[in-house]
């Protein structure tokens, strides 16, 4: 659920840019984008084991598995916050008509939080098509790998948006489908 809100108000204040107009009141907004990023996304790390749990998988079960999800979402987090939102420069930014706030020194190459999380991602979803045969997950998780790499020839960066609304529609449908299944098990 934070992942959702966090990327509801990350679109929010992108849509609304231009209608609030460059000023602190939009830069402090975008900064609400960045520190969000950074505490809500690491979260799909824990999602990712509560689905191995669900899906009634023994060794994610074991506090091991447990202890190694919450210690990669904090190290994630830390990672996210000391690579890429203390000492945050914003700069006002006009893209296809959006007015936003973003990286003056933004750093080459895809973010590493989330070439991590992608990859927990794509791991957990393969374990749960096979255990439970729900591929929608996997589904999910590879769209948004390729949503992020392919460069997508669309005159909008609301392409990359559109794949991680597809992801978390996969992974609130692989939520309910584990709800539905665990309520009629017997």
């Amino acid at each position: 659920m934070p992942v959702i809100l966090g990327l509801i108000y990350d679109n929010g204040i992108l849509a609304a840019g231009s209608l609030i107009g460059e000023g602190n009141t939009l830069k402090l907004l975008n900064y609400a984008r960045f520190w969000i990023h950074a505490f809500f996304t690491p979260l799909l790390v824990l999602y990712s084991w509560h689905t191995l749990k669900q899906a009634d998988i023994v060794w994610a079960k074991t506090g091991t598995l447990k202890g190694a999800a919450y210690l990669l979402t904090a190290g994630l987090i830390l990672l996210e916050l000391f690579t890429e939102v203390f000492g945050l420069e914003l700069e006002a930014k006009w893209e296809y008509g959006v007015l936003s706030y973003s990286n003056a020194e933004a750093k080459g190459g895809p973010p590493i939080m989330v070439l991590i999380i992608s990859a927990v991602l794509l791991a957990a979803s393969v374990f749960i098509w096979r255990k439970q045969g729900w591929f929608w997950f996997f589904a999910g998780s590879v769209l948004m790998i390729i949503g992020s790499v392919i460069d997508i020839p669309v005159e909008s960066a609301a392409a990359v948006n559109a794949f991680e609304w597809i992801l978390l529609l996969s992974l609130t449908a692989t939520a309910y489908f584990q709800k539905k299944r665990g309520l009629t098990k017997t």
